[in-house]
């Protein structure tokens, strides 16, 4: 079977669209007619603790965007922050299956340890700050009362996830609410600023350090001809089918690779030698990362935690060279970065095959510029973008 054959395979089972738009439709359409909610009275005590209420998705194991929530809340409640999360469910994807189920998926997924998910909006008693977390949030977020300020956390560019279509233009709207943006990236910051006109602050994605770090062992090696790809086929921004032509181009080079996919809980049945590792836990990760040899992210929009959590592991990692990283990382970072090329690709993957040296370089490099990026700095990052979108309410 072809690469092309195997994804459309996996497009051809995804799950029925819902008969108007998607679950959040009536919120659009009610904001369109009553406009947002008043804002209540915003904290007095500018450094004072806050409530923040987040909003957030449909979700399924393995979202990456899910878990950096769940990190930042863990973070902001261990800053003396009273935090609450709220479903909306954009899908309707947990509607059939009781709120016992999605709070247990939820924990599982996600490690959720302190924060209990809240099903729906039923005990909404408003908040310091209510936060949006994607798209979809956000019209429900403006429409609630009883909230002293509201902001928006935008972890990537999320018009792009869709061709052109009602949901881009839903999603591109999202950033002209007038919301202060916490975005992901500084090249995220900059996109909202520059595109929509949003007041747009940053943080910078961290890295859980208890669970992904290079390994202690002195005698550790790793498997020398082992590649590893997060082939999160669902998430079209990770470039799967250019990835997996970059992959059979490698195979097609070197009989002796060691190809293992990982990310999609779906295997692909592809023309070139591999396994399928479907989706792992965190322990499962940096086992793996500690064991390949090269790793492949690719990322089209905003970069990727993935990469994050393979550099802390000290795995060389290539990814594509787009405006996002080569902003975020630069041109010469610690990242091996191609063109969107399956030969590039095939390429940079080759020479680090090839070349200790390299690895070692690009290693050292990657546990080097993970070393700062943890949870609690992120945090720090977003409490202050909650407080200027506290100041901006107080002002409008």
């Amino acid at each position: 079977m072809s690469v092309r054959q195997a994804l459309e395979r996996i497009a051809g089972r995804t799950e029925p669209a819902p008969a108007f738009g998607f679950h959040g439709a009536d919120a659009l359409l009610q904001l369109a007619r009553s406009g947002p909610a008043a804002l209540a009275t915003a904290p007095a005590t500018p450094n004072a603790p806050m409530h923040i209420a987040t909003v957030i998705p449909s979700f399924r194991r393995g979202s990456g965007g899910h878990a950096i929530i769940v990190h930042l809340l863990e973070s902001l409640r261990a800053r003396g922050h009273r935090v609450s999360i709220h479903l909306e469910d954009s899908d309707g994807r947990h509607a059939a299956e009781g709120h016992a189920v999605t709070r247990r998926s939820f924990r599982e997924f996600f490690g959720a340890k302190h924060i209990e998910l809240e099903c729906d909006l039923r005990s909404w008693q408003g908040a310091d700050v209510v936060l949006a977390t994607g798209w979809q949030t956000v019209a429900r977020v403006l429409l609630l009362d009883g909230a002293g300020a509201r902001a928006y956390l935008v972890q990537d560019h999320e018009p792009e996830f869709y061709g052109t279509s009602a949901e881009s233009l839903w999603a591109a709207q999202t950033y002209r609410y007038g919301l202060h943006c916490i975005a992901g990236s500084p090249w995220l910051a900059q996109l909202l600023r520059d595109r929509y006109g949003a007041s747009a602050s940053h943080y910078h994605m961290g890295v859980d350090g208890a669970a992904y770090g290079p390994s202690n062992e002195p005698t550790h090696e790793r498997d020398p001809g082992l590649v590893i790809f997060y082939a999160r086929a669902v998430t079209p921004r990770r470039a799967v089918p250019l990835g997996l032509m970059a992959l059979d181009e490698l195979a097609h080079r070197r009989a002796d690779v060691d190809i293992a996919l990982y990310g999609e809980a779906r295997p692909l049945d592809l023309p070139f030698a591999h396994r399928n590792l479907g989706v792992l836990d965190a322990g499962g990760l940096a086992a793996l990362y500690r064991q390949a040899t090269v790793g492949l992210v690719l990322s089209l929009t905003n970069p990727s935690l993935a990469g994050l959590e393979m550099m802390a592991c000290g795995l060389p990692c290539v990814e594509l060279a787009s405006e996002s990283m080569v902003a975020t990382f630069g041109a010469s970072g610690p990242l091996i970065l191609a063109e969107p090329d399956p030969l590039a690709l095939a390429g940079a993957m080759e020479r680090l095959l090839d070349s200790p040296g390299l690895r070692a370089r690009a290693s050292h490099a990657g546990v080097e510029a993970t070393a700062g990026r943890t949870w609690a700095a992120a945090a720090v990052e977003v409490e202050d973008g909650l407080r200027a979108a506290v100041r901006l309410s107080a002002r409008s």
